[in-house]
């Protein structure tokens, strides 16, 4: 047997309901916040005796909706925004600004910003977290002169980045001054190369030398090999 079809309940609206609806509609500011529209619900509720969910609807047939409050963005909270991404995850700056990360991440691409802005240039943060340390270590490297940082003009803001060759030529320049508990020689080596990488040109020569070094050890390996009594080389 077919199920036979649902019915939509319907609900009577006594007229003080309609009574209500109606000055609020003729209010100049006829679109309430989500907190007025709650309290508006819960006293058609009480007339009524329908369930919210049926005063929600009745509301919004009726042409009452609640409007979005949306927190406009200064000029200054948007240097924020790009001051604190160089230093925070997008999770913690939506925290310390007291915005959902909806709002940073549209703002962001607003700005055109984003947490890396670039294949070859960083953040201080995306830095910091490639090499497992904190970003205030980052910033103590740049105020001793050690790193080199540069300035990004972000719509009409600025933006402090580090460009890959700058990284690189710090690790060649401070790499034992940096290398200890928290930074390991390996980790700075991996960022470097594969991670953060310097400009082709100079991967090129990086892995002409690998190659080079890698055909060097053969030759020896094979110099090093015994020798059989026919005079030819044997291997293992």
């Amino acid at each position: 047997m077919a199920c036979p079809a649902k019915t939509r309940r319907t609900f009577r609206w006594p007229g003080a309901v309609r009574e209500l609806v109606q000055v609020q509609l003729a209010n100049p500011q006829a679109c309430p916040n989500a907190h007025d529209m709650k309290l508006l619900v819960t006293k058609l509720v009480e007339i009524s005796g329908n369930p919210r969910k049926a005063c929600w609807r009745f509301l919004r047939q009726a042409g009452l909706t609640s409007k979005r409050n949306y927190r406009q963005w200064t000029k200054a909270e948007q240097q924020r925004l790009l001051d604190l991404m160089a230093l925070h995850s997008l999770s913690e700056v939506a925290v310390l600004l007291r915005r959902s990360a909806t709002s940073i991440r549209a703002m962001l691409h607003r700005l055109g910003a984003s947490a890396r802005m670039g294949e070859d240039w960083f953040t201080k943060h995306a830095l910091a977290e490639a090499l497992h340390v904190r970003s205030e270590q980052v910033q103590q490297w740049i105020d001793r002169g050690w790193l080199k940082s540069r300035i990004v003009p972000t719509g009409g803001l600025k933006r402090e980045v580090i460009d890959a060759d700058d990284f690189c030529q710090f690790c060649k320049q401070h790499r034992s001054e940096i290398v200890g508990r928290r930074l390991n020689i390996e980790r700075l080596s991996f960022v470097q190369t594969f991670v953060f990488p310097p400009s082709h040109t100079e991967l090129l020569a990086v892995r002409e030398a690998k190659k080079e070094h890698a055909a060097y050890d053969r030759q020896l390996q094979k110099e090093a090999a015994p020798v059989s009594e026919d005079g030819s080389n044997s291997t293992a």
